[in-house]
C-alpha cells in the first residue's frame, strides 16, 4: 500500500516513454505511486483546487514536470500556482529562472560563475547597442526565452545591427539582450547534474559553417569527458540557479582561457536510443538519482 502519490509529465519522444516507465517502476519499489502524463494544458483551477480530470493535483505529494517542447504559458501559470502548495521538480522559480537567459546570466555572474559578457537594454536604446558593437567587435542577439538555438542572431558589424534593429522593433520586444561573441572551437560540454551530483557529460559540435552547437540547429553529439574544473563549474551553476535537475552548457573561451557557462537547462534530455548506442550511458544513473530525489522530497 503506497502512502505517497506523485504526478508526472515527461516528454515521450526520443525514448522518453521508456524512461518514464523505468522511473514509475523504481518509484513503486519505494512505495510511491505515479499518476502519469498529467498535461496541465487539460487542467483547470477551481476554488482551492487544481483539477486534472477528477484528480486534485494540489493533494499530490509532488509533481515532476519534465517536458520542454510542449510548455505553454497556461501550463506555466498553473505550474506556478501548484508549486505554491506542493513540492515540484524543478521548482517553478528555478525553472522560470533558467528559461530566461538574461536573468540566468545575471544570477550566475553575481555568484562568481563566469558567463559571456552581456548587455540588456531598452528597445529604444539603440545607441547602447551601437556603442557595444564598436567595443566587442561581434555579438549575439538572443531572445531571453528561446531554446534550442532558435532566434539566435550573430551580429558581426554595425551594418548587421542596422539591418536587424527594424526587424526587432517590429517584433514588439520591450528589451534587447546581447552577448559578446565568444571565440571558441564550435564545440561545447553538456554536463548533467541531479541533486548536486555529477551524472554524465557529452559534447556537441556545430555543423559546417554554423556556430550554434544546439542539436535542433544542426549540431551533433559526440562522446566527451568532463574534467574536474568543468564538473565544478556545472555543479556551482546548478546550485546557484536552484535547479534539482540541470543540463549545464559550458564552452572554453580561447581569449580569456577559461570555461564559461553558456546556458543552464532545467529539462535536459536523457540520452536517446541512438546516443546510447554511441556509448552515452548515463540514463540509468540519472533515473536512479531522480527517483532518490523524489523519495527524499516526498518523505512524510
Amino acid at each position: 500500500m503506497s502512502d505517497r502519490t506523485i504526478g508526472m509529465w515527461l516528454y515521450s519522444n526520443g525514448g522518453g516513454d521508456k524512461i518514464g516507465k523505468k522511473i514509475i517502476k523504481k518509484l513503486k519499489e519505494r512505495g510511491i505511486e505515479t499518476i502519469d502524463n498529467i498535461n496541465l494544458r487539460h487542467a483547470i483551477a477551481k476554488n482551492s483546487h487544481i483539477l486534472y480530470k477528477d484528480i486534485k493535483l494540489d493533494k499530490l505529494d509532488l509533481f515532476f514536470s519534465y517536458n520542454a517542447g510542449e510548455q505553454t504559458q497556461y501550463q506555466m501559470y498553473l505550474y506556478q500556482a501548484l508549486n505554491r502548495v506542493i513540492p515540484m521538480i524543478n521548482t517553478y522559480d528555478s525553472f522560470a529562472l533558467t528559461e530566461d537567459k538574461f536573468q540566468t546570466s545575471f544570477v550566475l555572474r553575481n555568484a562568481g560563475v563566469k558567463t559571456a559578457d552581456y548587455k540588456l537594454c531598452h528597445r529604444d536604446d539603440g545607441h547602447q547597442l551601437k556603442k557595444i558593437i564598436k567595443k566587442w567587435d561581434k555579438m549575439v542577439y538572443k531572445p531571453t526565452d528561446g531554446w534550442g538555438g532558435v532566434g539566435l542572431t550573430k551580429i558581426e558589424n554595425e551594418a548587421n545591427l542596422d539591418m536587424l534593429l527594424p526587424f526587432l522593433n517590429q517584433m514588439d520586444l520591450r528589451y534587447f539582450y546581447v552577448e559578446k561573441f565568444i571565440n571558441y572551437d564550435n564545440t561545447d560540454f553538456r554536463v548533467d547534474i541531479v541533486d548536486g551530483e555529477f551524472i554524465g557529460c557529452y559534447g556537441r559540435k556545430a555543423s559546417g559553417t554554423d556556430w550554434r552547437t544546439n542539436v535542433t540547429s544542426g549540431g551533433s553529439v559526440f562522446m566527451r569527458d568532463a574534467n574536474d574544473d568543468i564538473i565544478a563549474v556545472a555543479k556551482k551553476a546548478a546550485k546557484v540557479c536552484g535547479v534539482d535537475i540541470a543540463g549545464v552548457d559550458i564552452i572554453y573561451d580561447r581569449e580569456k582561457e577559461e570555461y564559461i557557462v553558456l546556458e543552464v537547462n532545467g529539462i535536459p534530455a536523457f540520452a536517446t536510443p541512438e546516443q546510447e548506442k554511441m556509448g552515452l550511458d548515463f540514463n540509468e544513473k540519472k533515473i536512479e538519482k531522480i527517483v532518490e530525489l523524489i523519495d527524499k522530497k516526498t518523505k512524510k
